[in-house]
């Protein structure tokens, strides 16, 4: 059986850490895809990260086994649209799992036959993967 595909509302799971990210947000977001390509080499589960802008100097496609991914849109949800897209273009819903703690976007997803597992709990798994402390 293949790992489950994990589509991550990026902004969501770095806001569940008060590591003061707010103080170096391009920072947080390049952490954070250098700690998902630990977890996914170590569970081998596939990670999609989805950010609400794009990361200066980075660009769109794998970085280590993470498939970076930039919202099409701009403003306030856009990565909730673009998770929201992207779970409705899948042929097999029920494949993913989407990790965000945002209660609409949980709610869409569900309707369309992803799960979802809130950004809290993953953060601990992620944590608890990788040696990083809480």
């Amino acid at each position: 059986m293949a790992a489950a595909r994990h589509l991550v509302d990026g902004m969501n799971v770095i806001g569940t850490r008060a590591d003061r990210w707010w103080n170096d947000p391009d920072g947080a977001m390049r952490g954070l895809v250098e700690e998902f390509a630990a977890y996914a080499r170590a569970t081998g589960v596939e990670l999609t990260v989805v950010f609400d802008r794009r990361l200066p100097g980075m660009d769109e496609g794998d970085h280590e086994g993470v498939e970076v991914r930039f919202a099409t849109r701009r403003g306030r949800n856009a990565a909730d649209h673009e998770i929201e897209v992207m779970v409705a273009e899948e042929a097999d819903p029920s494949s993913i799992r989407v990790v965000t703690s945002d209660r609409r976007l949980s709610e869409r997803v569900r309707e369309m036959g992803a799960r979802v597992v809130s950004s809290g709990t993953f953060v601990r798994d992620l944590d608890a993967t990788v040696g990083r402390s809480p």
